[in-house]
């Protein structure tokens, strides 16, 4: 994510903040530019964004309805609009019970990684519709427990048709923390569950029956297996020894769904961190074995790159460099996976897919060869010191 600053005192805010700590304006996010403004209050609940092109066109906003009653939204809705409710909020179908003590908080935590989320897909142009306004094409998220789920039904995250939950017991720390540490995950975060689920929504919508499918199923697997079963299994036998070497994380090797799920979240980890490293200069730099230097200063914006490789040659020296950081500080590596050239060319598909839609699907998605990729996985392994 790029980095924000209040438009009064020019102060770095963050993407959540509601006021400027330095200044004390008023913040609010315009979902229409994705960016934090600063407001001046006009009075009556209508603010003026202090944004300078919201500013020069004269816009005005009032706050979300979820920020005035509950506290828990930043997104500011444009006062011609009729809605009562932000572009993100009227994503939502069930929001959590908050009778049941701590449940608001929990609320806060997902309202915060969805925003993050939308950011992405927003900056990739791709489709966001709610739907309560498209039940074909819309998307629409639930957030519930099991304490509030009839008798002897079980809450799951997860996605079906459009419709994501997301178990709020998620929302927990300490429960997500268990539950990372009993299905043996080396990554499990709010953020990455919104990424992954969404992933099996936008199959349908770019992948399901269009030109893509086929490369799809060359790179992924025959989706038509079942899925039920290939779970199963999964859970009962555990992935194939030789995971590493052909998916981006053990449950990608469940089912192709599954894969492309773990596949289109890391994608959007990768595009949003690299962003955010762009806006705050960081550069790397590795001496390698043979004496040269290999450079990392993402310079670009990764959402709209038309060409792959730069995003993946600066993501694999930056996410060592950030694994040696957290280390120092005896913390888990920030990003704890190993990308192998399978998972690299998936990746790739992922980035061309979006980069197709994005310019109006006139253009052939183009799948570099191997070589690069293989190269690229190389050098990772240099980099953490393994054997190529």
């Amino acid at each position: 994510m790029r980095t924000f600053h209040c438009d009064h005192c020019h102060n770095p805010v963050y993407f959540e903040n509601t006021r400027c700590t330095h200044c004390g304006h008023e913040l609010g996010v315009l979902p229409r530019y994705m960016r934090v403004s600063a407001l001046r209050d006009s009075g009556g609940g209508v603010f003026e964004a202090l944004m300078p092109s919201a500013r020069d066109r004269g816009e005005r906003y009032r706050h979300c309805d979820n920020r005035t009653q509950h506290g828990v939204c930043n997104w500011m809705v444009s006062i011609a609009s009729p809605q009562g409710l932000c572009a993100a909020c009227r994503l939502n179908v069930v929001i959590p019970n908050l009778a049941r003590p701590g449940f608001h908080d929990r609320w806060r935590r997902l309202e915060r990684s969805k925003r993050r989320l939308l950011y992405g897909l927003y900056k990739l142009g791709m489709e966001v519709r709610a739907r309560r306004d498209d039940a074909a094409r819309g998307i629409a998220f639930s957030f519930v427990s099991h304490l509030d789920a009839p008798p002897g039904e079980a809450v799951t995250t997860g996605h079906d048709n459009g419709h994501i939950t997301i178990n709020i017991d998620e929302a927990d720390p300490a429960l997500r923390e268990r539950n990372r540490l009993d299905l043996q995950e080396t990554y499990r975060t709010l953020l990455g569950h919104f990424r992954h689920e969404t992933g099996h929504h936008y199959w349908n919508l770019l992948i399901d029956g269009a030109p893509e499918h086929g490369r799809f199923r060359e790179l992924f697997g025959d989706e038509r297996q079942d899925y039920a079963a290939a779970l199963e299994r999964h859970y009962a036998e555990g992935p194939p020894g030789d995971w590493q070497s052909r998916f981006i994380s053990a449950y990608a090797s469940s089912h192709p769904w599954e894969d492309w799920a773990e596949t289109w979240a890391h994608y959007l980890h990768i595009v949003d961190t690299l962003e955010t490293a762009a806006h705050f200069g960081v550069q790397v730099e590795r001496e390698l074995p043979d004496g040269g230097i290999h450079r990392a200063a993402p310079d670009f914006d990764p959402y709209r790159s038309a060409d792959f490789a730069p995003v993946v040659a600066n993501w694999l020296p930056l996410t060592f460099a950030l694994n040696s950081l957290n280390r120092s500080m005896g913390l888990q590596d920030l990003y704890p996976f190993v990308l192998s050239t399978p998972a690299i060319d998936k990746l790739h598909f992922v980035h061309d897919v979006v980069q197709r839609r994005r310019n109006g699907g006139v253009a052939d998605v183009v799948h570099a060869p191997a070589g690069p990729a293989r190269l690229l996985d190389r050098l990772l392994r240099v980099l953490l010191g393994r054997s190529a």
